[in-house]
């Protein structure tokens, strides 16, 4: 079914290049909900005494200080006051779609967050619908830039059959397709009523950047089935998509109820369409609940 799904998917790749296909600058505003939680994760080990280093907050204020400017940075902070130094590295990574003060906000709030979704943990990673933030003391664990860390499925009907997941598919190909082309790594498509997004990270080669993508519509398909909607957020890339087959609803609703299940993360323990396909995706994801891991 896999290898079906796969081969439709790419025979549809030609019929998707007249699909709207914009990587458009950003627009003037963005959806209210680009400080929605997503989900968070904290490392299992805390800082001794229960104490964050100074480093995190001068990390904090200088992610904060070029999200004025830039969608993607990653940098480090030491603190060298202390006797034995604590470097951490951290970054940022806004949605593609957000105007440069939405960046700066929503980076602003994910950073400011951190002390209270995490405490003093030594990593912690707080992904809003509008943005991604993290940072992690030096040294500590990686995870494959492809494994998955959350997802999200619609549930409620209107998804299934055989016409849907057709279109599903040549929305998924565009979106592959897309990346060659695509502006830091994001890409915003619509096809016969499918709204599909996906972001990389900012410094992911075209080639890394295809490949997570990749991953994460294989991900979306075996998790999600025929759900009308999915997210699926892997370490360096993420994917969303929507089916509105009625129209889309007044006030962007939900249009049935959303099942969340975070997966698998280890964390120290081993303009124009692409800002509207954004509102109408990350409005589904409103309802969630945010767990922990």
């Amino acid at each position: 079914m896999m290898g079906i799904r796969r081969a439709r998917r790419f025979l549809f790749l030609a019929a998707a290049a007249v699909a709207v296909l914009l990587l458009h600058a950003p627009p003037p505003a963005s959806c209210a909900d680009i400080y929605a939680l997503i989900y968070k994760g904290c490392a299992n080990q805390s800082f001794p005494g229960g104490v964050a280093p100074a480093s995190i907050a001068a990390l904090s204020a200088t992610l904060s200080a070029q999200s004025a400017s830039a969608k993607f940075y990653k940098t480090s902070s030491s603190s060298a006051s202390t006797a034995s130094a604590t470097s951490v590295f951290g970054l940022f990574q806004c949605r593609g779609d957000l105007s440069a003060t939405d960046c700066a906000a929503c980076v602003s709030r994910a950073t400011s967050s951190w002390p209270g979704v995490c405490g003093a943990s030594v990593a912690a990673r707080v992904q809003l619908a509008g943005c991604l933030a993290l940072y992690e003391v030096s040294g500590f664990p990686q995870v494959s830039g492809i494994q998955m860390l959350f997802k999200t499925c619609g549930t409620g009907g209107g998804g299934g059959g055989g016409d849907f997941e057709m279109r599903r598919d040549t929305a998924f190909a565009a979106l592959e397709g897309g990346v060659a082309t695509s502006s830091g790594g994001f890409v915003a498509t619509s096809y016969q009523a499918v709204y599909s997004m996906a972001q990389c990270e900012g410094d992911l080669s075209t080639g890394d950047c295809s490949q997570c993508i990749t991953q994460a519509v294989q991900h979306v398909e075996v998790e999600c089935g025929g759900a009308p909607s999915g997210q699926v957020y892997l370490d360096k890339c993420y994917i969303s998509y929507s089916y509105y087959p009625h129209g889309v609803p007044h006030g962007g609703g939900a249009g049935g109820q959303q099942t969340a299940k975070t997966v698998a993360i280890v964390l120290g323990g081993a303009v124009g369409l692409g800002f509207v396909v954004s509102c109408l995706l990350f409005a589904r994801s409103l309802v969630k609940k945010k767990d922990d891991y």
